[in-house]
């Protein structure tokens, strides 16, 4: 069983980590060192509830729930660092970024992620695919994040694509809710996906 690309589709937007990037065990790993600094054993299911919202709102979310007497702006910097310090290791989704470099050229493509700018590119150079997409949506181009559908009619401006013509593909609940509340087409890409294990090189 293969993603298929929609023959209605005339632009195509992908989410980043857990889509393109296999980025999410990087992910738990910084959010575990950071309970280790603060004294909380970090619950991995925070990062699949809120998988594509601004890291700021998981910082939140953890300062709530573990009661911690820390600013959550504090906590999103300091996990940031760690991430960006990481993130060169990052692996690649194979069943996506070869649905990218069958599509490149042929149909307009952009990322829409809820990661920061700096996630994105690091993550994006890694993989060696920045020059593959036309434009990247991030966290610090929205004010309205996925569930909202905002960060993927900015997509869809940027490849100049009507919302009904544009494909996504998505790895999180909040993503897959924003690209229907767009009126795109959308490809939950979990089932098709084999995720690999990440080994700190």
């Amino acid at each position: 069983m293969k993603i298929k690309v929609s023959t209605k589709a005339r632009g195509l937007i992908f989410d980043l980590d857990g889509t393109l990037s296999d980025s999410l065990p990087i992910h738990i790993a910084t959010w575990k060192k950071i309970g280790e600094k603060y004294g909380f054993i970090f619950d991995t299911k925070i990062v699949h509830e809120l998988t594509g919202r601004p890291t700021i709102e998981f910082a939140q979310r953890i300062k709530d729930q573990y009661n911690l007497n820390v600013d959550p702006l504090e906590i999103k910097l300091e996990k940031q660092l760690i991430f960006w310090d990481i993130a060169h290791n990052v692996k690649a989704v194979d069943e996506l970024v070869s649905i990218v470099k069958d599509y490149h050229g042929k149909l307009p493509m952009t990322v829409g992620t809820g990661s920061s700018r700096k996630s994105a590119e690091i993550q994006l150079k890694a993989l060696n695919l920045t020059h593959y997409f036309d434009g990247i949506v991030t966290a610090d181009d929205v004010t309205r994040h996925k569930p909202n559908p905002d960060t993927f009619l900015e997509c869809a401006k940027i490849m100049k694509v009507e919302p009904e013509y544009c494909q996504v593909f998505e790895d999180g609940d909040n993503g897959i809710s924003a690209a229907q509340k767009a009126g795109m087409i959308v490809v939950d890409v979990r089932p098709f996906i084999n995720y690999g294990e990440w080994i700190n090189s």
